[in-house]
């Protein structure tokens, strides 16, 4: 039986309107994690993503 892992990449906006993207892909757990830690920074627009292995996320424009 084989295991599947998805990753997954964020991107959100910073509090000045400037657009970012994480460098690094998350398992769906740290993923939240991060999501929840960005929002109490007061990021907006954060959104998780699935990526493809190897993949780079690029802010939203």
């Amino acid at each position: 039986m084989a295991t599947t892992m998805t990753s997954y990449g964020i991107r959100w906006t910073d509090p000045d309107g400037v657009p970012r993207a994480a460098g690094v892909s998350y398992d769906q757990a740290s993923a939240d994690d991060r999501k929840a830690r960005l929002a109490a920074e007061k990021r907006r627009d954060i959104e998780i993503v699935p990526v493809k292995p190897g993949e780079r996320l690029q802010p939203a424009s």
